[in-house]
């Protein structure tokens, strides 16, 4: 038998495709330990990576080899116990008894566990989603540059030449090529005029001619060093950064009434933080405001939002008024991607409802990127649903609602309001299908 050892030097990550050809062979197992880690984590942790635990059994490799079956005739040597024919009872003992004492007998293994990073943690949680409209603005969808300064290289345009530098290459060149011709014929010069001073004798004329003819050929070197070479020629080197270019708002709207209990509310913050996470992976800049009403509408920080006590009655439409008036003082529609969510258990002072409905279809649909609703109640739905109910067939690309009954709905939720479909793409039209 022959054996190669395989002596090759791996580099720094010698194991990543080994990693990767593990990973893809237990996608499945993966993805639904990471469903169910989204659902019992708390929203603090949303941010790192998981433990995956795979059955022993699932990471076995398939193996040929002889089945049982058939019949097969031994004679053991010693036997006086038994006779051709005779049935024997099998052994008894093993097979998880689980009487919970110890034993001497028997074998298992425990589950495969290994970690995943954080960066691969949110990547299968959007495998398979995609931001609605993502096409929709120029900003979302080009990418910016600018031109910094990035030294001198020796090829360019006659616009981006450093005659300064040049200048300067050139006179090092010179002084490189022609100082020990300039030395010699400094010298040369001293002994001619020492020569000349006192031309008796025959040497002294020889003397003087050779330094004459070698002083000449000297200065004609000197003469065809050029005083600007291409060589010497340096250009500014340009180099083009990529600047973030794809900034999103995310606007949080909540009701804090006194029907929005603690749970409920809990079960909103899971769904924004999927959502910010979203879009940290399609957005380079991201902005959120939080909005929180009852009768009036208030514009508060993260932690007011989730957690402050004041309550009242409900009236929907001053959280809309107030997010218009926002958007129309800071983000530009027309530079800013702009989505919003908003969490209420739907219930709402019946006369205002349908103000609600008109808000959206006249003022903020049309300057949104996604706008989703989330009726976060066991109960049938209440009367916010059904105002906003029409919206979602006059607004398929921008609009869309969905009805979360307990904490573990959240990630069924988002995704089914994120899902890809087949017919979008990161190029697709303001008009295209909604994903």
């Amino acid at each position: 038998m022959s054996y190669f050892i395989d002596r090759r030097l791996n580099g720094k990550n010698k194991s990543l495709v080994n990693r990767q050809r593990f990973m893809q062979r237990y996608k499945k197992h993966i993805k639904q330990a990471v469903s169910e880690a989204i659902n019992k984590r708390s929203i603090t942790d949303m941010d790192r990576g998981e433990n995956i635990s795979i059955p022993s059994q699932d990471t076995h490799e398939p193996i040929i080899s002889h089945g049982q079956g058939g019949q097969q005739h031994r004679i053991y040597p010693g036997n006086k116990q038994f006779d051709a024919g005779d049935q024997i009872d099998k052994p008894k003992g093993g097979g998880g008894s689980g009487s919970g004492k110890a034993g001497n007998s028997g074998e298992g293994e425990d589950e495969f566990s290994f970690y995943i990073s954080k960066e691969e943690f949110l990547n299968y949680i959007f495998e398979d989603l995609a931001l609605p409209n993502m096409a929709k603005k120029s900003l979302s969808t080009q990418d910016e540059f600018e031109t910094k300064h990035a030294g001198f290289v020796t090829e360019g345009t006659a616009n981006n030449l450093s005659i300064v530098r040049s200048m300067r290459n050139a006179h090092a060149r010179r002084i490189a090529l022609s100082a020990g011709k300039k030395r010699k014929l400094k010298e040369l010069l001293l002994e001619q005029e020492a020569l000349e001073s006192n031309p008796d004798g025959f040497q002294h004329q020889t003397r003087l001619l050779a330094i004459q003819e070698e002083i000449s050929i000297l200065r004609s070197r000197i003469k065809k060093v050029p005083y600007l070479d291409t060589f010497d020629l340096r250009y500014r080197s340009q180099v083009k950064y990529p600047v973030p270019s794809s900034k999103a708002v995310m606007f949080c709207l909540m009701d804090v009434s006194g029907s929005m209990t603690q749970d409920i509310k809990e079960i909103a913050k899971r769904f924004y933080i999927l959502l910010y996470l979203f879009l940290q992976k399609n957005y380079d800049k991201i902005e959120l405001v939080f909005i929180r009403h009852h009768t009036s509408a208030k514009e508060v920080s993260e932690e007011e939002f989730f957690y402050s006590r004041e309550t009242g009655g409900t009236i929907v439409s001053s959280a809309l008024k107030l997010m218009h008036e926002i958007v129309q003082d800071r983000y530009s529609a027309s530079e800013w991607n702009i989505y919003a969510a908003q969490a209420s258990d739907g219930d709402n002072w019946d006369d205002d409802s349908p103000q609600c409905s008109a808000l959206l279809r006249q003022k903020i649909l049309p300057e949104v990127q996604y706008f989703s609703y989330i009726e976060i109640t066991p109960q049938d739905h209440q009367a916010l649903w059904h105002a906003y109910k029409a919206l979602e067939t006059e607004w398929p690309n921008e609009f869309a609602m969905a009805q979360i009954k307990e904490p573990g709905d959240i990630y069924t939720v988002f995704r089914q309001l994120f899902a890809k479909q087949p017919s979008q793409h990161q190029g697709a039209s303001h008009q295209g299908e909604r994903a």
